[in-house]
């Protein structure tokens, strides 16, 4: 079996997939990908299942020397690399694929043909930080062995998303929502540094929040909560699985990957949807994906 061997993490590091499912009851939520839309379509491009685990790079990228020829793709962010984003390319044995920071966005991914074949822990080869859950994020020297999942051949060309960046975080209506006065929709917020796969703090003008105490209730990933402070936060892949914030808002299925592309000091306003348009947008995003 070959290898990829670690020769810099970079800052944070870790193997990922598309998330354990199912155990939510225990505590445990999905984690994955923070942008399952750039590893679906990585996996997709060197051939693999959509699910396969690769390796997510935050912020600053890595170095990996691959043990002998392999088939990858980078995806995600625009990371400085001598290799393309969003191509199937050919490695040589032997060879190290460098990595720097980013020139925009937080994550880039970098699969390989085969997946990277780490033992799955509840069903899934995910890292959830937090808990400890699938294992910790990589170090120096740690090495990863290339699996043999791959399902078809590679795809030739490039395979760039068309789906815009830039723009509000677009929204449907929380559990919540009848308990504000649209407060949300009127303020553009910074993304807070103290942010982490937990959880996207967000600063600016604070949301009145209604008085008394909430239940606990289950509360999903994407959910925008407002604590007393008046200072949003969009729950992120390693989110807790229960929560008594109220909840005005949800960010769509077809933005999660933008939440995973989002940086400290970034700004970001909130947009309003029909759910019937929640589920057009997510419906455009699964063809994309399926034609890869």
């Amino acid at each position: 079996m070959s290898s990829i061997r670690v020769v810099s993490p970079g800052f944070l590091t870790t193997v990922q997939d598309l998330g354990r499912f199912g155990w939510a009851h225990f505590g445990v939520s999905a984690s994955g990908a923070a942008d399952p839309l750039a590893l679906r379509a990585g996996n997709l491009l060197v051939g693999n299942a959509e699910n396969a685990a690769a390796l997510e790079m935050t912020l600053t990228g890595g170095e990996f020397e691959f043990e002998r020829a392999a088939t990858i793709a980078l995806t995600g962010a625009d990371f400085s690399s001598d290799l393309p984003l969003w191509t199937a390319v050919e490695v040589k044995a032997g060879q190290t694929v460098r990595c720097g920071p980013s020139r925009s966005g937080a994550r880039c991914y970098l699969c390989v043909r085969g997946s990277i074949g780490v033992p799955k822990v509840m069903g899934s080869a995910s890292t959830h930080l937090m808990t400890g859950v699938g294992g910790r994020a990589l170090r120096k020297g740690d090495v990863l062995p290339i699996g043999n999942e791959a399902v078809r051949r590679p795809r030739p060309g490039s395979a760039v998303p068309p789906f815009p960046v830039a723009g509000p975080l677009r929204v449907t209506n929380g559990p919540q929502a009848a308990w504000f006065a649209g407060e949300l929709y009127q303020t553009e917020y910074t993304i807070s540094e103290e942010s982490n796969r937990m959880g996207l703090r967000l600063r600016g003008a604070a949301i009145p929040s209604p008085s008394g105490h909430m239940l606990t209730e289950g509360v999903p990933l994407g959910a925008v909560q407002v604590p007393p402070d008046g200072q949003p936060i969009i729950l992120f892949v390693e989110h807790q699985t229960t929560g008594g914030y109220p909840k005005p808002a949800n960010v769509i299925s077809a933005d999660f990957w933008r939440l995973g592309q989002l940086r400290p000091r970034d700004q970001v306003r909130f947009e309003k949807l029909s759910i019937e348009r929640a589920l057009e947008l997510m419906q455009e995003q699964e063809k994309w994906l399926y034609g890869i």
